[in-house]
Formats: structure tokens, sequence, C-alpha cells
């Protein structure tokens, strides 16, 4: 496998008036527009009566373009795009998203969270959130991936219904935030009155393995007010278990796959960063692993319940 560094955010950018326009390869020349029109679509397609889906749908969490490349080729429905999976997920450059925009035909939900950490925001945060909405936008993003708590624990409504309308058209996720939140029902019902469109969540547990549960609870209570999709520990012995256990209709995985860097000549007694040996470790996402778990998921019809 080929490695590529992610491109910086300004490089490659067309500019008409204050737009960034990312100029799309692929084969079928697609519009801008049909990409952003794919997530309104999915998501009413996904929700209360329009909701026409017999299959449970897949989405990859991925950190790099190759991933989702091969995200896309595996058979999955959707991918979450971050960087920093060791932080938990943070928003990625520009220059990821337009070249990840460009190589793949795929639906796109961009994470956008400033830092690694919790997610109680300063106001010059929550404003580079507001860029970074406006920026996976114009880069043909079909959805946006955030969080907002208070410092009380309690999601921060009124935030977070900002950023929801500035996303709209596209849908919103609300991440595992949710899990940190002082009370998982009180949370759930705070994220409907947002506009958001799904909730992520291990339900309120480090894997979803033993918060498989209280997301099925949560999944009742939600009814067809929101999506509820399970993710965190998922792996592909368990996730027919999860979705059997929770009823869930979408599910969240992470396939990464750790490599050793090519490089031959190494430093490693200078490091980069606050992990040790990062710097000669990489992360992919088999293309092999995501048809199996795709095939697995296909194959069983929603509801799928014990």
């Amino acid at each position: 496998m080929e490695f590529t560094d992610h491109e910086k955010a300004e490089s490659g950018q067309q500019l008409q008036g204050n737009r960034v326009e990312p100029r799309l390869t692929l084969a079928s020349s697609i519009p801008l527009q049909a990409f952003q029109a794919a997530g309104e679509e999915f998501l009413q397609q996904d929700i209360g009566s329009k909701r026409t889906m017999k299959n449970i749908a897949l989405e990859i969490c991925l950190e790099s373009v190759d991933a989702v490349i091969a995200s896309e080729r595996g058979g999955a429905d959707r991918v979450e795009l971050c960087a920093n999976l060791l932080e938990g997920g943070t928003t990625p450059s520009a220059g990821t998203i337009r070249t990840a925009r460009e190589r793949s035909g795929i639906a796109i939900n961009v994470m956008v969270r400033p830092r690694g950490g919790d997610f109680l925001y300063t106001e010059t945060e929550f404003a580079s959130m507001q860029h970074d909405i406006r920026t996976a936008k114009e880069l043909g993003a079909n959805g946006i991936v955030l969080g907002l708590l208070r410092s009380d624990g309690t999601v921060d409504v009124e935030r977070t219904r900002q950023l929801v309308e500035l996303a709209a058209p596209l849908p919103v996720t609300f991440h595992r935030a949710i899990d940190v939140s002082r009370d998982l029902l009180e949370a759930l019902e705070a994220v409907i009155s947002t506009g958001a469109a799904r909730i992520l969540t291990s339900g309120g547990q480090p894997s979803v393995v033993a918060g498989a549960p209280k997301v099925a609870e949560m999944i009742k209570a939600a009814g067809n007010r929101i999506i509820i999709m399970p993710g965190c520990g998922i792996t592909q012995d368990n996730i027919r278990s999860i979705i059997e256990t929770t009823g869930a209709r979408e599910v969240h995985i992470a396939l990464d796959q750790e490599l050793p860097s090519p490089m031959q000549f190494r430093k490693t007694e200078i490091p980069m960063g606050g992990v040790e040996s990062r710097e000669y470790l990489r992360f992919a996402t088999p293309e092999s692993d995501v048809r199996r778990v795709a095939e697995l998921v296909k194959s069983l019809p929603w509801p799928l319940l014990t």
C-alpha cells in the first residue's frame, strides 16, 4: 500500500469569489451538488414515514483518503472522515476532504472537532467549528459530525442548534460526546431539539458491548425522531450481536489496522508527539475487511431483534 501526506488546507484550491470550488475528477463527473444532495436524500429515506431502507447501513470511521477509497470499494455505505483517531478524532484538513471527494463517490461525513479532550469549547474554538463546517460543505461533504457539552454535563443546545442550522441542508451527527453527558436520556431529548439527524453512542460505556442495552433503550425512546447509531468496540466478530441487541438500523465501526512505517532510516530516540513510537506506525483500513463486514451487514434485514 502506498501512503501520501495530506494536502495542506490552502493547497490546490480553486477560488471563485469567496467560495472554494473543488475540482472533481471522478470518471462519472458527478456534480458537487449531487454529492451534497445525497446526504439529505439518505436522511429523508431513513427517518420516519419516508424511510425505505431495508438493510442496515454501514459507516466506517477512518482518517485517510486511502481508507475512504478502500471503504467504498469494500461496499460501505458511508464514512466518517477524521484526523487523529488516537485523540478520538478531530477535524481533517481541507486537503484531505477535497482529495477524498475527488477520489471517491461514497457519502462522506466530516468530523468537526477542533481539538482532542473535552467537549466544552471556547468562543474561538466555536468560531473555528463554524468555519470548518462552511469549508466541509464547500468541499462536498455529505454530512457533519460534532458534539458540544456544557460544563454541567448537559448538551449545549444553543450552540449545537446554531451549528446544525449552519450545516443545513446536510444532516448532522451528534457524536460520542453524549456518552460523557450526565444523563443519556436527558441528552437524547436535548439533541433531538437541536434538529440533529443522528446520534453516535456506545450507550454511555467505554464499549458498546457493555452499553448495548442502553442503546436499545435510547432507540426505543427516540422512535422516528432521530437515528441512534451504535459505535465503539464493534468488531467483525460481535457486530451481529450488537445489531440484534440494539435493533439499530445503522452501525459505526473502525477497521483500522496498524502497519509499520516503510521508513528504513530511523531516529527512534527523537519523538514528534506524546505517543511512543508513533512516528513509525501507520494505520490502514483493509478493503477486504470492509467487504467482509459489509457482506455480513447487508445480509441482515432490518429490524433484526432477538
